[in-house]
């Protein structure tokens, strides 16, 4: 009989995952504690960037530069591309976290996501999302109604 497959199996080979929702607190110095579970993955720096949804990314240096990549390589005769480059870049900041694998969340970045001490920190894949606490529950009570309409057209391929 064979042995039972973990998860841990199945995700062998795979890119590292960030999952999960969770609740730090922003300091009145801008620094957030990153998630233990994703300091493997961001604890070597990471990019902080302007999110969609008026939420921070935070990337990973690879993921980051693939990202930023790709979109470079549509911008030259793509005005939109240029547009969004332009806005993407412009807001980006590397970070190292400290020794407490906090990092500090500029004021710019904090104003465009209106982040106050309450933030949700979530696991999207690739890369993780800072939200305001508030706008991410308000902002998941509304998707998740839609959440079984929206599955078919995002994912037609794929079978649960």
């Amino acid at each position: 009989m064979p042995a039972s497959t973990g998860i841990a199996d199945l995700l062998t080979g795979l890119p590292s995952l960030l999952l999960g929702t969770y609740t730090p607190k922003i300091d009145a110095k801008g620094r957030v504690a990153l998630p233990a579970k994703f300091r493997s993955q961001l604890g070597a720096g990471l990019v902080m960037a302007r999110g969609q949804e008026r939420c921070v990314y935070l990337l990973p240096f690879d993921e980051f530069r693939r990202i930023a990549a790709q979109i470079q390589r549509t911008s030259v005769g793509n005005k939109a591309a240029r547009e969004y480059l332009r806005v993407f870049l412009s807001g980006a900041v590397d970070q190292e976290p400290d020794k407490q694998g906090r990092v500090v969340v500029p004021q710019m970045l904090r104003d465009y996501a209106n982040l106050g001490s309450d933030i949700v920190v979530i696991g999207v894949g690739t890369r993780a999302e800072i939200w305001n606490k508030d706008a991410w529950e308000s902002y998941l009570a509304q998707k998740e109604e839609d959440y079984s309409d929206i599955a078919d057209d995002v994912l037609p391929e794929v079978e649960f």
